[in-house]
Formats: structure tokens, C-alpha cells, sequence
């Protein structure tokens, strides 16, 4: 018996690890040679792989494709129909395996619905893209980040809350009460 949920209208290939308390909801396929870690859950219609890592603690929303060269760390939520791309200049009749660009999604990033992630780029550790977004660049820690194409219009707690600075540079999280310190247009959390 398994320690994780799938629907039986998904498929899962050979050579997938699932964690235990995943589950993985209707029309789902996990294509060969992925890594999903533990307590995840991915709704209908997604596909993932194959070579792809999910690290723990990811919702992945409806209707996304996460391909080969997009690596997701923990605690990442991707919301309804995202978009990932693997390659900067497809062609149906030229084969660009060999050119798949690496695509990074750091611990506790959160993408709104509709967004497109053109590949390539680091989203960094808890940032907030909006809803139908177009990254075209890496993204820093803490940022928040919207538009087509997108661009940083302020900074957000681990929560996700928009952080005001006072004139020393610090910043509290209004739900958490975490502070937080920007130097040098980078955020840390103190």
C-alpha cells in the first residue's frame, strides 16, 4: 500500500518517487524519472516531467505542465493554468532537447494564476509573482513582482504581505510580526 493518493483516472510512468502524503488529483500524468517529495498536491490535468524535482510542501493548482528543465524547491504554491517554457526558440521541426533552459523555483515563491515563466530564470526564495505575470527575468528574494513584461513594483514577507521600510531600511510582516531589513535592494529577514 502507498503512503500517497492518485486518482485512477492518472497516470504515474516507471521510475517516479512519490512522497508520502502527496496526492495527485484527476487527469494528472508524472512522466519517468521525476522526484515529487512529501506532502504535495497537484490538481487535475497536470503534467510533470519527465527530470523534473518537486521538493515537500508544493500545490501545484490546475491545468500546469511543469517540464523538463523546471526544478521546484519547497513550499512553492503555482497557481491555476501557469505556464512553464523549456526552450527560448521552439520549432515543431528542429529538435532542442540539448537547448533546454534551467528554470529554478526557490523555497516558498508564490505564482498567481495565468502567469507565464519563460525559462532561464531564478524566481527567488518567497517571492510573489501576480496573477498573469510574464517573467522575463530572475526574480530576487522577497519580491514582489507583475505585469507583461513583469517587473518588481515593491517587497513581501515570508507571509506574503506587501512590506513598507521605514527610513532605517526595516520592515515588519503585519500577520507574522517577522522583521525584515532591505540593504544594498536585497531583503533579509532579521
Amino acid at each position: 500500500m502507498s503512503n500517497y493518493f492518485v486518482h485512477q483516472s492518472s497516470y504515474i510512468d516507471d521510475s517516479v518517487t512519490i512522497g508520502k502524503n502527496t496526492k495527485i488529483w484527476h487527469f494528472s500524468h508524472i512522466l519517468s524519472n521525476t522526484e515529487i517529495g512529501d506532502n504535495c498536491s497537484f490538481g487535475q490535468n497536470c503534467v510533470v516531467g519527465p527530470n523534473v524535482t518537486i521538493g515537500n510542501n508544493v500545490k501545484v493548482q490546475n491545468n500546469i505542465s511543469i517540464y523538463e528543465g523546471v526544478e521546484v524547491e519547497d513550499d512553492v504554491f503555482i497557481g491555476p493554468s501557469v505556464v512553464f517554457t523549456n526552450v527560448i526558440n521552439p520549432r515543431s521541426f528542429i529538435v532542442r532537447k540539448q537547448e533546454y533552459k534551467k528554470t529554478l523555483l526557490k523555497k516558498g515563491v508564490s505564482i498567481g494564476a495565468n502567469a507565464t515563466i519563460i525559462c532561464g530564470n531564478t524566481l527567488g526564495e518567497y517571492a510573489l509573482i501576480g496573477a498573469g505575470t510574464v517573467v522575463t527575468n530572475d526574480v530576487p528574494d522577497y519580491a514582489l513582482v507583475v505585469g507583461n513584461p513583469s517587473r518588481q513594483i515593491g517587497w513581501v514577507s515570508k507571509a506574503g504581505h506587501r512590506l513598507v521600510f521605514d527610513e532605517a531600511n526595516l520592515a515588519t510582516c503585519l500577520e507574522t510580526g517577522e522583521r525584515y531589513r532591505l540593504v544594498d535592494d536585497e531583503v533579509k529577514a532579521l
